[in-house]
């Protein structure tokens, strides 16, 4: 296993917590909310920057930093891996597809089937949506495998598995069902009453780059998932 070097405690990253790190990766729970990666109208309250500045430990001449993996959007919370090295980077992202990612998501109503898979090919539109279509010139394949977990009579919690990583592929294979995610106002129904676009990275496994062992990371549950099931959600909001 490589060494360990932990950042200091003095520039702990917010809006993040950091679940591992080593030489040659970081691994962290994002809050929604926080870009992965900067764009041109924010550079900063973006998770790569927070973190470049804590590899840094306040020494801005500092040859530390942090290289983007893959990303989440900005409204889905969970885990994300960022790399210390570039060669970390490549071999993480030449594996990428190779590992096993897991969501959990709160859905509106009751899927008929319970467990499955959806396929399609996904395109982008000039407005920047993407949507399903069946014509494999226009878009990418793209796969989901879902099950649910619990249902009440207005929403569901399902697990989805991703096996591969398009752009808004979870949010629009879950709208294609009927069955959007709660909080998506771009694939879904807009509703003022819930905080948070209800979407968590709950899970990921993948392949060290330097020790080329298996590494699982996982995290629970937000709570705000288990309010919105409960029929709690509108009413109060949790950081996650």
């Amino acid at each position: 296993m490589p060494d360990i070097k932990l950042g200091s405690k003095n520039h702990q990253p917010k809006g993040m917590d950091i679940l591992y790190e080593d030489r040659d990766i970081i691994v962290i729970d994002k809050m929604s909310g926080l870009l992965s990666m900067g764009t041109d109208r924010d550079k900063q309250h973006t998770a790569h920057f927070l973190l470049n500045n804590y590899v840094k430990k306040g020494n801005s001449k500092s040859n530390e930093r942090v290289f983007i993996v893959h990303r989440l959007d900005r409204d889905t919370s969970g885990i994300l891996v960022f790399a210390r090295s570039e060669k970390a980077k490549f071999f993480l992202q030449e594996n990428w597809s190779n590992f096993r990612k897991k969501y959990v998501a709160v859905v509106s109503g009751n899927l008929k089937d319970k467990e499955g898979i959806i396929e399609s090919f996904l395109a982008e539109n000039k407005a920047f949506k993407v949507y399903s279509t069946t014509d494999k010139t226009i878009g990418k394949y793209a796969k989901t495998g879902f099950r649910v977990i619990k249902e009440t009579d207005r929403s569901s919690l399902v697990e989805i598995e991703l096996f591969t990583g398009r752009k808004n592929q979870i949010r629009v294979h879950l709208a294609d069902t009927g069955h959007p995610v709660l909080g998506d106002n771009v694939y879904g129904k807009a509703d003022k009453t819930i905080k948070r676009l209800a979407l968590h990275s709950c899970a990921l496994t993948i392949t060290h780059p330097y020790t080329h062992k298996e590494m699982t990371f996982e995290t629970g549950i937000p709570n705000y998932f288990d309010q919105l099931m409960n029929g709690k959600g509108s009413k109060s909001q949790h950081r996650t």
